[in-house]
């Protein structure tokens, strides 16, 4: 059987536990078998990081940032209680936070939709796709506790001392708390470019919420630069593929996303997108059935990687010698968004259609019945499951049938 060839490298970040044995798998039995692909593998395991200082999470972003595709497995995060299962030297940052920042990208996360999975908000026939802008706003606050009566000042000082600006917050006449945070204009330029570039590349409408109605200059802010490019660089390109682009107040798009069946993009600040990502997620049934994609602003560098974490329970059984029934299908998912921008980079059809039937594989095998054991058990108590190798045969059998 022939492979496929593939001429732009990709990076291939391993990770941790459970998910990390699921990679491999997938390299093993539906990557390597059908593509002759060069692999540019970073081992972002908790333990090589430990290792390298941390070093070799910035030498796999700079290597996305080469080499354009990059496809992640989940990684570790250590709390205190993983610095002392791992024997850590350091609590390290997120990797993704590192990566992110590397790349000035923007999390766009979309669920898999399956017919026979139930979902609990039952007309999301489409995907609703969330762009997070993962900078500043808390994330990055001040806050500060208040004990004695006095008054709480917002202050801005130029670096040539010229220009000043202080507003008195609060006057405290009890104790209480304080909160200060910020966002910078590159940083919502960078975002509103990734938005309306993946916007044209999924081919769906864009919404942006803000609640600028009582954050009259910061969320103002969102809008007008959103507005300003979308006149600017965007609207004849979203014309031309009859799309459209509004900004809506939050609590009106909370309420539209419950009415509306999907199909559309929604571009969130940091806090409303990390609460709705997961609303999202379990909305349409499970995060195991959730792609999270890294979009640089020109839309020319990829990063993809499953939504959910590293499978610690599973991993502990698989360690035992246990037979574990994990899914997949996120992961795979990972590759084959990874695969599909590498075929555009390439012009490669072939692997543009090999990334796609693999995807159709994973979905009409579950709607035939053959499914992990969490998706089983969303199902009813009547489903029947197999476990992760079996899985895997089934899958792999199918695609061989392709070729």
């Amino acid at each position: 059987m022939p492979k496929i060839k593939v001429k732009n490298s990709i990076v291939d970040i391993s990770g941790d536990e459970m998910a990390n044995v699921i990679w491999d798998k997938i390299k093993t039995d539906l990557i390597l078998p059908f593509l002759d692909i060069n692999l540019l593998t970073f081992d972002l395991g908790i333990v090589n990081r430990d290792k390298t200082n941390d070093r070799v999470t910035s030498e796999a972003a700079e290597a996305i940032k080469k080499h354009k595709t990059g496809v992640k497995c989940a990684t570790i995060t250590p709390d205190d209680k993983r610095v002392k299962e791992y024997n850590l030297k350091n609590k390290y940052p997120s990797p993704n936070g590192t990566i992110r920042n590397i790349l000035s990208g923007t999390i766009f996360r979309e669920p898999i939709i399956i017919n026979n999975i139930p979902k609990f908000v039952h007309h999301w026939d489409q995907p609703v796709v969330l762009a997070r802008h993962a900078f500043g706003d808390i994330y990055k606050s001040k806050e500060i506790e208040i004990r004695k009566k006095g008054k709480v000042f917002l202050k801005y000082e130029s670096d040539d001392k010229k220009e000043i600006i202080e507003e008195e917050v609060y006057k405290f006449e009890s104790p209480g708390v304080a909160l200060s945070y910020f966002n910078v204009d590159d940083s919502i330029i960078d975002f509103a470019k990734s938005c309306f570039n993946y916007s044209l590349k999924r081919k769906l409408p864009l919404f942006l919420s803000t609640k600028n109605t009582i954050l009259q200059k910061y969320d103002e802010r969102f809008k007008n630069i959103f507005d300003y490019l979308y006149k600017k660089e965007f609207k004849k390109k979203f014309d031309t593929e009859k799309l459209s682009y509004q900004h809506r107040l939050i609590d009106d798009m909370v309420a539209c996303m419950m009415k509306w069946s999907g199909g559309f993009l929604w571009a969130c600040k940091n806090y409303d997108g990390d609460v709705m990502s997961d609303l999202i997620a379990q909305g349409y049934g499970s995060l195991g059935l959730m792609t999270s994609v890294l979009q640089s602003p020109d839309g020319r560098i990829l990063e993809t990687e499953a939504a959910h974490g590293t499978v610690t329970s599973h991993y502990r059984q698989h360690k035992k010698g246990l037979d574990t029934s994990t899914n997949p299908i996120a992961s795979i998912f990972a590759w084959t968004r990874g695969l599909t921008h590498n075929s555009n980079i390439d012009k490669n059809d072939a692997l543009k259609k090999f990334a796609t039937n693999l995807e159709k594989i994973c979905i009409e095998t579950v709607q035939n019945g053959k499914m992990t054991k969490d998706l089983a058990l969303m199902v009813g108590p009547d489903q029947k499951w197999v476990n992760t190798n079996e899985f895997f045969l089934i899958l792999k059998k199918e695609l061989l049938s392709l070729n």
